[in-house]
């Protein structure tokens, strides 16, 4: 896990936490889309635009996650496409380990534990959803994100978001469908509302 306590989760991380696979896909997405690293594709498709690393060499390093989904799109896909690309299903089985193993989500029913609905509750109480992108970070925006998933997404990176199949048919965040928790990429993953 990319950190340990539970007011220090990943982007990627509180994604994961309120919104399942899908949800920590897109904000892995949007955060190489800030690098400057992913665009819009064609048909509601997303591909690489630049290397992962972005033109800073002052950014912090990207979460395996992050690094997974832009060697994933090595070939332009849609969000369902590249949630089905085995090293992506693969490092999402680990996220998912993870959280499991830092006592934030369990296996059986799966879902939040109560530690894990009280880290996704204090965050969005120390984190309204922004009413505006304005004066807002990159930080800023993929934290709203993570948080509150299509609502954010539509307020705060509305055209890429639309362009690159993130909404919409097969691309919303909002829910998954409870299906085998085993590996592979048919794997969902649903959580309780908090």
């Amino acid at each position: 896990m990319d950190s340990h306590a539970t007011n220090q989760l990943a982007l990627h991380e509180i994604a994961f936490l309120r919104g399942g696979r899908r949800a920590a896909v897109t904000v892995a997405v949007l955060a190489l889309r800030v690098r400057g690293a992913v665009g819009p594709g064609r048909g509601g498709t997303m591909r690489t635009t630049g290397p992962a690393h972005g033109p800073g060499a002052d950014l912090p390093a990207l979460p395996h996650l992050t690094k997974t989904v832009h060697a994933a799109l090595y070939r332009p896909a849609g969000l369902r496409q590249l949630l089905d690309r085995e090293p992506v299903a693969l490092a999402l089985v680990d996220l998912r380990y993870e959280l499991t193993i830092a006592g934030l989500l369990r296996l059986f029913p799966p879902g939040r534990t109560r530690a894990g609905r009280r880290a996704l509750r204090d965050l969005r109480d120390r984190h309204p959803l922004p009413t505006t992108g304005k004066g807002l970070s990159s930080d800023d925006r993929l934290l709203a994100v993570a948080l509150y998933g299509d609502r954010a997404l539509t307020r705060l990176m509305p055209r890429f978001a639309q362009e690159a199949g993130l909404l919409g048919r097969g691309g919303t965040t909002e829910r998954e469908l409870r299906q085998s928790w085993g590996g592979g990429g048919s794997g969902g993953f649903s959580c309780a509302s908090p």
